[in-house]
């Protein structure tokens, strides 16, 4: 069974990277595109929120493609992972706080409020996704 899944899994690593690589190009350009949106998640005791919005943008962007880049990929993982822990705080804040997104009607809004607090553990599934472009194999390193 386990040599099972770890053919799955192997045959599965390099088209996750690609969709995991996208994603965070994808979110970081979102940051540019609604800023405000984000700025308002960053919690009150954090300065100058569209700053580290526009800041935790580029670090999605740069690190998102860094992946996708052989030569970089382990550094940017683990940059991956160090953004997910930074991020963690703004997390907490919405979930706390109740803060579901502009424009969910308001049949859905327990719902979105549940997401927020599911959306808490996920974070943990994102690390370790990073993770695991972490470790030294033949296609991380040149």
């Amino acid at each position: 069974m386990s040599n099972d899944t770890d053919g799955i899994l192997h045959r599965l690593k390099r088209p996750l990277l690609y969709v995991m690589g996208l994603l965070y190009v994808l979110a970081g350009a979102m940051h540019f595109v609604a800023p405000k949106v984000y700025a308002r998640i960053v919690p009150p005791r954090f300065p100058r929120p569209v700053f580290l919005v526009y800041l935790s943008g580029i670090a999605e962007i740069a690190l998102g493609i860094g992946v996708l880049i052989r030569r970089t990929r382990r550094q940017s993982a683990w940059g991956l992972i160090a953004l997910l822990l930074a991020v963690f705080p703004a997390n907490v804040h919405m979930a706390r706080r109740g803060m579901i997104p502009d424009g969910v009607p308001d049949w859905a809004s327990g719902v979105a409020r549940l997401a927020l607090w599911v959306r808490l553990p996920f974070q943990g599934v994102l690390v370790l996704w990073a993770w695991w472009y972490t470790r030294v194999t033949p296609e991380n390193v040149e």
